[in-house]
């Protein structure tokens, strides 16, 4: 990790991330951070929001780090499912936060496409963050899905919402934890492998 610019890549969910939102304030915050920026953030269709996914990576040859949120998180998981070994090789790891469970029974008809979530392990690092209030995926469900997708961490706030500009997360600094945690489990991974 430290010894190679890592590139931070947002990956917004359904009606992507306005200004105020933490993904925002994180891409002007972090160093070499880029956004995948879907053409219809209102109708997302799944072939397209992973084959932007797949454009965003293959733009630069830096190593990333995925972060994403609510169906990007989705789409980061329909994504890995498909890629290729070379793409796949790309991605160091991706930070999870607050998954929409687009199987649930109340899910907008605009995000039934995602469906079914593929529940295979990541073949990179991953760290979720959940809510235990979150309307998208109950507590129980991220934590499911953290387990499905291989994360060597799932955390579960309390009273979070679904960590968005309307559970009052615009800035969450506390999130950077998160993303350095993550970034440890991935200099851990890179040890053990080597």
């Amino acid at each position: 990790m430290r010894s190679e610019a890592i590139r931070y890549l947002i990956v917004p969910g359904w009606q992507g991330s306005p200004d105020e939102h933490w993904q925002s304030h994180w891409q002007r915050s972090l160093p070499n951070a880029a956004r995948v920026e879907q053409r219809d953030w209102l109708a997302p269709r799944r072939a397209d929001w992973v084959a932007e996914l797949e454009r965003s990576l293959a733009a630069s040859p830096q190593p990333t780090i995925l972060v994403a949120h609510s169906l990007g998180c989705v789409t980061v998981a329909h994504w890995a499912a498909q890629a290729s070994p070379g793409m796949l090789r790309r991605v160091r790891g991706a930070l999870l936060v607050a998954p929409a469970d687009v199987e649930r029974a109340n899910c907008p008809e605009a995000l039934r496409n995602f469906a079914p979530i593929p529940m295979r392990p990541l073949p990179f690092a991953s760290l979720l963050v959940g809510s235990d209030n979150d309307s998208a995926a109950s507590a129980a469900r991220a934590i499911a899905l953290g387990r499905a997708w291989g994360s060597r961490e799932t955390a579960i706030l309390a009273g979070a919402g679904h960590i968005n500009v309307k559970s009052g997360h615009r800035r969450w600094d506390q999130g950077f934890a998160y993303l350095y945690r993550l970034q440890h489990h991935i200099e851990q991974r890179a040890r053990e492998t080597a």
